[in-house]
């Protein structure tokens, strides 16, 4: 099946004139829309200083501790402060509890309603993951993805009876081994709910490790093919397809780019390739529903990745505030 996949995308780089073997692979894989800011970034926006110290908050009250099955109590109190924190912005808090090892977690969502309730709805889910992984206290993984999802859901509030299209904004548990693409992780049993409801998803992003950056060269490592064309630097935001949703990848590329002044990345493969498939979009993929990761690129550039070190003091809250903003106007591009 492997070389099927290689075959069918070197056929399609040789027939749209790319450099044949891997590197026109790769082309092919990450060609995008629009072009990626270059350069020193731009002075911080007010909205963009405003956000950084509340993103650092949050950091600070999830990614402290560890917190998963093996530490329940903290689960509980991550669980509860992003229940809390919803709640404080007028949103009625949604549970999908269920029962794992003995012991009962839960996904916890909100909505942002459409202005029609008739006909089939399409729905956008933004979400990341609220768990981290053995005795890593999860900061950057996944604390920066939930602070992200949680700033998102007060920065759309106001759309909530106007927009065309219904937005779920969602915190998934279990995400992380020994649950990661099983029954018991929480995205499958969110996706798959969806998917029996008849709910029309037309994209869904999933948050993973959005805040570690840096421009140290030799910072970045990449899967094969991406070795060969990007840079060493890791100072962007990576946008993480597999390859049924290359059409949700351009469009989300597009608009980031068009709103936002950040180095930005985006590519697509199939789900063989190493880290492609490294989080909630996958579970999404699953039920055919067009999905993507947006990531710093986790372990190929965090060196605190699952480690007791990923600490709240390793993640760049000001770059973080950028990220959040662009992918603000990207939901709410998306959303018309």
């Amino acid at each position: 099946m492997r070389k099927r996949w290689w075959l069918l995308i070197g056929l399609i780089a040789f027939a749209s004139g790319a450099v044949g073997g891997p590197y026109g692979v790769a082309l092919v894989m990450t060609s995008v829309p629009g072009k990626s800011h270059t350069g020193p970034l731009p002075s911080l926006t007010s909205e963009e200083k405003a956000l950084a110290p509340v993103l650092n908050r949050h950091v600070e009250a999830i990614g402290s501790r560890p917190h998963n099955i093996e530490h329940p109590d903290e689960l509980e109190k991550a669980a509860r402060y992003i229940e809390t924190s919803l709640e404080a912005l007028g949103y009625t808090v949604n549970r999908q509890p269920f029962t794992v090892d003995e012991t009962t977690v839960r996904n916890i969502e909100v909505v942002i309603s459409p202005a029609s309730a008739g006909g089939k709805i399409p729905t956008i889910v933004v979400g990341a993951h609220y768990d981290s992984c053995g005795n890593a206290p999860g900061a950057n993984d996944n604390a920066s993805g939930v602070a992200a999802v949680l700033e998102l859901a007060r920065l759309l509030r106001e759309l909530d009876g106007k927009t065309p299209k219904r937005i779920r904004l969602v915190l998934f548990v279990n995400e992380e081994p020994p649950y990661f693409q099983t029954p018991d992780m929480g995205s499958v049993r969110y996706a798959t709910e969806l998917k029996a409801q008849g709910e029309n998803v037309v994209a869904m992003y999933a948050f993973d490790d959005i805040g570690y950056y840096s421009s140290n060269p030799g910072s970045q490592h990449y899967p094969s093919p991406f070795d060969v064309i990007f840079g060493d630097k890791g100072d962007f935001v990576a946008f993480a397809a597999m390859t049924g949703s290359r059409e949700l990848l351009n469009r989300t590329v597009a608009s980031f780019r068009s709103h936002t002044a950040f180095p930005s990345v985006g590519g697509f493969a199939p789900g063989f390739v190493t880290g492609i498939d490294w989080s909630d979009h996958w579970s999404f993929a699953e039920q055919g529903f067009q999905s993507l990761m947006i990531t710093d690129t986790a372990i190929f550039r965090y060196p605190h990745y699952h480690r007791p070190t990923d600490t709240p003091d390793k993640v760049d809250t000001e770059k973080l505030a950028r990220v959040v903003k662009g992918i603000e106007r990207v939901v709410r591009d998306i959303a018309k």
